[in-house]
């Protein structure tokens, strides 16, 4: 374990009108304990979840790939702004990491193949191929395979974005055995019931405020499946 609790401050945030300062689980939750290698986030879509990843990542000095400034029809100036008002407790000093989202790989992708066009080694790290040249799901685990065998904290964003059902079992494995190897933690919002059944793993439901664990039985991801399962016609 590298870091052991993130807390929110309500009291300080800027405004109670904007998103995300008008969540009311971002009011009502004072912090997360993390007492497990494997966090896992779960909640419906525009609860909170990646907006609390970033500011996490923010907060431990984790870079956020991102390609150059697009105009946008309305901005709100808010929106990157969460990370101001949280603070982060160690267990024995800050960690490096990296943060990852399906967007935010690409354009690392990317920028690795221009890196090797002229040091060809750097690929090295990852399986000696393009990651550009692979499909999105196998550069994926190319990336997670190197970069995960490396002591650090890792934030993943619905990291289920491209990989298939099998793949997902592959990372599923990966995470599993990084995090029991003692050196890897990580932290990740999904909508997969397969990364959520991480064994071991804590759960924190978006669904509530304030935010709080669940058992995975309990989550509507892995109800909704189920009953699918059960019953198609439904």
């Amino acid at each position: 374990m590298h870091l052991q609790r993130v807390n929110l401050h309500p009291d300080r945030y800027p405004t109670r009108e904007h998103y995300p300062f008008n969540l009311d689980l971002f009011r009502r939750t004072e912090g997360l304990a993390f007492r497990t290698p494997v966090t896992l986030f779960v909640g419906e879509n525009g609860t909170g979840k990646s907006t609390l990843l970033e500011a996490i990542a923010r907060r431990c000095e984790i870079f956020i790939w991102r390609e150059g400034g697009r105009t946008r029809y309305k901005v709100n100036p808010y929106e990157d702004r969460l990370w101001h008002y949280v603070s982060v407790e160690w267990v024995n000093g800050q960690v490096p990491g990296s943060f990852f989202g399906s967007s935010v790989f690409q354009d690392f992708a990317r920028i690795l193949d221009e890196w090797a066009a002229t040091d060809p080694g750097q690929l090295d790290y990852f399986g000696g191929q393009s990651l550009l040249t692979q499909s999105h799901g196998q550069s994926i685990m190319s990336f997670f395979k190197a970069r995960y065998a490396i002591k650090g904290l890792y934030l993943l964003d619905e990291p289920e974005t491209a990989p298939s059902p099998k793949t997902q079992r592959a990372l599923l494995d990966l995470l599993t055995k990084m995090g029991a190897a003692g050196h890897a933690q990580f932290i990740i919002a999904t909508h997969s019931p397969i990364l959520l059944s991480c064994p071991g793993a804590t759960i924190y439901s978006f669904d509530c405020a304030p935010i709080a664990s669940i058992a995975y039985e309990d989550t509507d991801h892995y109800k909704v499946y189920r009953g699918f399962m059960d019953d198609r016609s439904v």
